[in-house]
């Protein structure tokens, strides 16, 4: 037999029978319950799933520890930037940890054309790569068809944003922290790798998605660089000492792997559950597995299964 509510309420009124304010407990299980026990789990599994998580930023990590990380430091030199000071920066290293990362970067005032020409042109092609990496990422999440390399003018373009907003990260960033504090900074830090990333996702998707679906997901891919950078101030300082003792200055190396893996993470799990709250919001379809890890686009209310209504 169920009983009702006002079995516990005679007087109908909310209150108990001693007077007293009566919380409408069942109620707000019930409201928890709808909130907190919807698909969401489910959309964002499927999303990462789509994405190939693990193996995606895995390669991703390699990828930027092999080809643009060689290219940023030499065009950096050509420059006569030193690269680890941006590095030991935005790792959040102490001054000893900052100093076993400089040991692995030599600067010289000479640039023999001959030795530069064919990195670079490595560097160059392993950094469009990347460019491809992260456009796969995002049309796998978003359930887009993959483009690949006849988008190679797109990733060249990308390319050198990319650069310049690096440059000019590392110009201005350091006065901004020094005025307006570190919380401020902070702030400042988080409006412009939103604002890269929602620019990069709609760019390297060729606004195959529109731009505001793209908002929330950078607003949560940036929300997670924050925390990358608080968890770094925390742990790679004692990760990289740790390795250097332990495999000599390659233990260096291994750390900036860990990190630039990291980065693959924040990239995809920001993404996808940005892409999460806005199939949830319905105003974006569910990524349906196709051949060969490719995916395509389930309208809104159409079956994300490929089942028949």
């Amino acid at each position: 037999m169920i009983r009702s509510d006002s079995a516990n309420d005679p007087t109908g009124t909310g209150r108990g029978e001693d007077g007293s304010r009566r919380l409408p407990a069942q109620a707000l299980v019930r409201t928890a319950r709808g909130r907190f026990a919807g698909p969401a789990p489910k959309i964002f599994l499927r999303r990462l799933g789509a994405a190939d998580f693990v193996q995606t930023v895995t390669i991703f990590g390699a990828v930027l520890l092999m080809s643009a990380l060689p290219f940023v430091i030499i065009v950096s030199s050509l420059a006569n930037h030193r690269i680890d000071i941006d590095l030991s920066r935005h790792l959040g290293l102490n001054r000893q940890g900052a100093d076993l990362v400089g040991q692995l970067f030599v600067t010289s005032p000479t640039h023999p054309v001959a030795d530069i020409v064919i990195p670079l042109i490595i560097a160059v092609a392993g950094t469009l790569a990347v460019a491809n990496s992260l456009q796969v990422i995002y049309e796998r999440t978003f359930g887009q068809e993959q483009r690949g390399w006849r988008d190679i003018l797109r990733y060249l373009t990308w390319v050198g944003v990319l650069f310049g907003v690096l440059v000019a990260e590392s110009v201005i960033s350091p006065p901004v922290r020094a005025s307006l504090g570190p919380v401020g900074g902070g702030f400042v830090t988080y409006a412009g790798v939103a604002a890269f990333f929602w620019w990069t996702m709609y760019f390297l998707l060729a606004r195959r998605v529109p731009a505001r679906i793209l908002v929330r997901p950078a607003l949560l891919t940036a929300l997670l660089w924050i925390g990358l950078d608080l968890f770094s101030s925390v742990y790679f300082s004692s990760e990289i000492i740790s390795d250097s003792r332990l495999y000599g200055k390659i233990g260096a190396v291994f750390s900036l792997l860990t990190w630039f893996i990291a980065i693959g993470a924040v990239i995809v799990l920001g993404t996808a559950l940005g892409a999460t709250w806005e199939e949830r919001k319905g105003r974006l379809g569910g990524p349906v597995a196709g051949s060969a890890g490719t995916a395509s686009q389930s309208p809104p209310g159409e079956p994300k299964d490929g089942s028949s209504a």
